[in-house]
């Protein structure tokens, strides 16, 4: 049996260019009717999300809360990281793709040089489940910052 379910569903009305949908959190009702188009996935936002912006949102808020553990379980607890996930979308032979996730974590970790932080980064990137749901079908990558 699943530890946790989350929901969440779009309506979309018309074809595929000049279309568009909502989006809504059906678990925790943060996001109610959030505008999606093509156009927003394509070129600019212009106040709409995309599948990848919720994928890059997913991805650092897990990876955020995997390297907070894998620290926390090697005795060196942060006391702030800061991640960005960028997804990128690409043309591929035969359609569209997510062919890239790129995270950068910069943290304040006492009693940590930066060699341990980026090793510790690392780790805690393989034990993350949005990483290990993307891993084989999109390449990530991870650069490791530890403030001082």
């Amino acid at each position: 049996m699943a530890v946790a379910e989350r929901r969440a569903e779009t309506t979309w009305n018309g074809d595929l260019m000049s279309g568009n949908g909502v989006l809504s959190f059906g678990s925790s009702d943060l996001l109610k009717e959030t505008p999606v188009t093509w156009a927003a996935r394509t070129e600019a936002p212009g106040g709409k999300t995309s599948p990848e912006e919720l994928l890059a949102a997913a991805h650092a808020s897990c990876y955020a809360m995997a390297f907070s553990a894998t620290l926390g379980r090697r005795g060196t607890p942060p006391e702030r990281l800061h991640v960005e996930a960028v997804c990128s979308l690409d043309r591929v032979e035969g359609g569209m793709k997510v062919t890239k996730m790129d995270l950068t974590v910069r943290g304040r970790v006492p009693g940590l040089d930066q060699a341990g932080f980026e090793e510790a980064a690392r780790a805690a990137e393989q034990g993350c489940p949005i990483s290990n749901a993307l891993r084989g079908n999109v390449e990530i990558s991870v650069s490791a910052t530890l403030e001082q």
